[in-house]
């Protein structure tokens, strides 16, 4: 979803409700999270999966010294050593793992009846304190790092780098920068022309050089990595259809120009022609990938690219264009089509081998159902833990990120999640998490 497109619609918010919101999230977060992570802390784990796809193991211990995991103990130990201030967290009762990672997200918005109005009278910095309030919901779901795959980009970055330095709360951000082609899906719709022309990116490109000059801009500006759109989309408020809209040397150019520059691409693809295009272009995540077929699967898996479902979105825009009116009928024939056949059609390619990386494409979904995810998945067919493994492991993968990120081995950032019952048991407990835990300290403990 484009947060440049006038139906990235924002949910109706004043200044009044989003303190409201902010706070009411910030005071399910104990003192703890005011303050600077403790030197030391020591997890008691009844229960811990501390590497998604290896076996778990009971009555372990955690100990965390300056915001990573130092040791992964048998037994509940109190280690000599570490100093009488060390901090101990009991969580016997507790299923453990890493923190869970969304690799598809839009922080800067959500979708609802009055996006229109809101994007064109919400001030770029109300937009801005409201993406704060959705990021912590996000971390507050036990989502400690996201892949944001699109928004107004300074203001994103800025929200990235706040969160990094710790003077801001929120999950782990990698902010991607987009580039989209005249007409395309990352670019405007549904205004009037005047507001067309005024609310044109400078992302916006046509043919290779061009694009491969918009790769560099957002690169210059800050991207983490580079979000294209080889075909259509649902909220393109425009008969274009979800088939192929950017031409093969266009793509081609973003994916070098991306990778020379140390950059991986993302690629927004429906229809199956997009989804091969992207690929043999050299893509490194396809998100959505609606209809996969044969061709496509057999190229993920000679390319190694991941699949990013985002079955919540699809879910969401049906269940809205069938029960309400204020999608357009170019958008709710496009959102009842593709959320028909997301599931299914992902169940074939997961068993088919292709590797997947969780994302929601949550901005489309509310913020904080990040969890539902795993629920869809579980219904297209897809094992308990590999699904896990899809939220920690692969995602750390797919952002570069396995030496500090996914796993909690020693050395690694200190994102702990913890539940009242097992998510290899029933894949719903990921709904209700307990305990959050980001780079050694504690954002909520139930």
């Amino acid at each position: 979803m484009p947060l440049s497109t006038t139906l990235s619609v924002f949910a109706r918010t004043t200044t009044a409700a989003l303190i409201a919101s902010t706070l009411a999230v910030t005071l399910t977060i104990p003192q703890a999270a005011a303050q600077t992570a403790a030197d030391t802390v020591i997890i008691h784990a009844g229960t811990l999966l501390a590497v998604p796809g290896e076996k778990p193991a009971s009555e372990q211990t955690l100990v965390i010294e300056d915001g990573r995991v130092s040791q992964v103990l048998d037994g509940y130990q109190l280690p000599a050593g570490l100093g009488a201030d060390a901090e101990v967290i009991d969580l016997k009762d507790r299923f453990v793992m890493p923190g869970l990672m969304d690799m598809h997200v839009h922080l800067q918005g959500e979708l609802g009846p009055n996006g229109d109005s809101d994007n064109l009278k919400f001030s770029d910095e109300l937009i801005e304190m409201r993406s704060l309030m959705f990021a912590l919901r996000t971390l507050d779901a036990g989502f400690t790092t996201v892949r944001d795959a699109g928004s107004k980009n300074q203001e994103m970055y800025a929200l990235r780098d706040a969160i990094e330095r710790g003077w801001i709360d929120g999950p782990r951000i990698i902010a991607a920068g987009g580039v989209g082609i005249t007409g395309g899906h990352n670019d405007v719709s549904g205004m009037k022309h005047e507001l067309l022309e005024l609310y044109t990116d400078r992302s916006i490109c046509d043919g290779p050089y061009d694009c491969r000059r918009a790769t560099r801009d957002a690169i210059k500006y800050g991207a983490d990595l580079i979000k294209i759109t080889s075909t259509g989309g649902v909220l393109t408020d425009r008969n274009t259809g979800t088939g192929q809209q950017m031409e093969m040397d266009e793509l081609t150019e973003v994916v070098r120009a991306a990778h020379r520059m140390g950059r991986k691409v993302a690629s927004h693809a429906h229809q199956e022609d997009g989804i091969i295009a992207a690929l043999e272009a050299g893509v490194d995540s396809i998100e959505h990938g609606t209809y996969a077929g044969p061709k496509a699967i057999k190229l993920f898996k000679s390319t190694g690219a991941y699949l990013v479902p985002t079955l919540l979105a699809g879910d969401t825009v049906k269940t809205m264009a069938e029960t309400s009116d204020f999608l357009s009928p170019a958008i709710s024939e496009k959102a009842i089509r593709v959320g028909n056949d997301m599931k299914d059609n992902f169940g074939k390619a997961y068993k088919a081998g292709v590797k997947v990386a969780y994302g929601t494409d949550s901005g489309v979904s509310a913020h904080g159902d990040n969890a539902k995810e795993a629920v869809l998945m579980k219904q297209a067919g897809m094992d308990n833990m590999a699904i896990l493994v899809a939220a920690t492991v692969s995602a750390a993968d797919l952002i570069d990120m396995s030496d500090s990120l996914g796993t909690l081995e020693a050395g690694r950032h200190a994102d702990i999640v913890a539940y009242d019952s097992s998510p290899l048991d029933d894949i719903e407990a990921l709904l209700d998490v307990d305990f959050v835990m980001k780079g050694g300290k504690v954002f909520k403990q139930q």
